[in-house]
């Protein structure tokens, strides 16, 4: 066995940048008569309080979240910060890896844990605090 240690799984690519809208049906309307974009998926995400959408661009997304209770993590940022960039989903091969790889690094983990996402997919998310003030979401599909 080797004393190297083992490589960071890779980000394969983005699979979204996701943006924090007040009127999720207004932002709808605006990517797709300025951008040609078209909704690709929707859903309602009890656990997160947010309603998504999909733009599909190439391989990747837009995803617009607007909060679904005041109490929502996506509410609050809205509250400090206004509309805009809410953080960058990194598609990677193995969640439950590249968090590990990522605690190894330092990182401070929201999800010490893979859990589900929206569309089935598996996720994690990474603190702003330790990813230089991007909140990053780690999916896998």
């Amino acid at each position: 066995m080797s004393d190297r240690p083992q490589d960071p799984p890779r980000v394969t690519e983005i699979d979204h940048v996701a943006i924090a809208v007040h009127d999720l049906d207004a932002a709808i309307a605006w990517y797709e008569s300025a951008l040609g974009a078209r909704v690709t998926y929707r859903e309602r995400v009890e656990k997160d309080e947010v309603e998504e959408v999909l733009l599909g661009v190439a391989e990747s997304f837009i995803q617009l979240l607007t909060p679904t209770s005041d109490s929502s993590p996506v509410a609050r940022f809205l509250e400090r910060n206004g509309e805009g960039i809410h953080h960058v989903g990194y598609r990677v091969p193995d969640c439950a890896a590249a968090i590990e790889s990522m605690r190894a690094a330092g990182a401070q983990l929201i999800d010490p844990t893979p859990r589900v996402g929206s569309r089935g997919t598996t996720v994690a998310f990474v603190h702003p605090r330790s990813a230089f003030g991007t909140l990053i979401e780690l999916v896998q599909e």
